[in-house]
């Protein structure tokens, strides 16, 4: 059983678009064509027609001249350059929301403090003696 959810883990998910919506098709070829899927750790969610959640991030996404566009401030990114420029910062807000990585790392800092105790040295023997 562990090995086929290893195994499961490691197949990539495939984009099915919306039938009717153009952008949506052409994001899902994109995707599902990508050469290097494993660095796709955040997908676009479609929230309707050209209005897409990546990450904790809405963007509009249009297509132009074949090529996919999304919108960042006031202007527009190819979906490379958004990728190389947001993917990095969406990971890192995902890593700080993820509630077990924070417990996980209160603990290590929890069971280091404990760890390390309070010592001094006995003023009757000077042997050092615990807290």
């Amino acid at each position: 059983m562990k090995q086929y959810i290893i195994d499961l883990k490691q197949r990539i998910a495939v984009y099915i678009p919306v039938k009717e919506d153009g952008i949506d098709k052409k994001l899902a070829d994109f995707i599902n064509n990508y050469p290097e899927r494993a660095k796709l750790k955040i997908m676009f969610m479609r929230e309707t027609e050209g209005v897409y959640q990546f990450g904790t991030k809405r963007v509009a996404v249009k297509v132009e001249n074949k090529g996919i566009k999304i919108r960042v401030g006031g202007g527009y990114l190819s979906i490379d350059e958004f990728l190389d420029q947001y993917t990095p910062v969406e990971l890192e807000k995902l890593e700080r929301k993820d509630p077990l990585k924070r417990f996980s790392e209160k603990v290590a800092v929890q069971k280091t403090i404990v760890g390390a105790g309070v010592r001094e040295v006995s003023p009757v023997n000077g042997s050092p003696k615990m807290h």
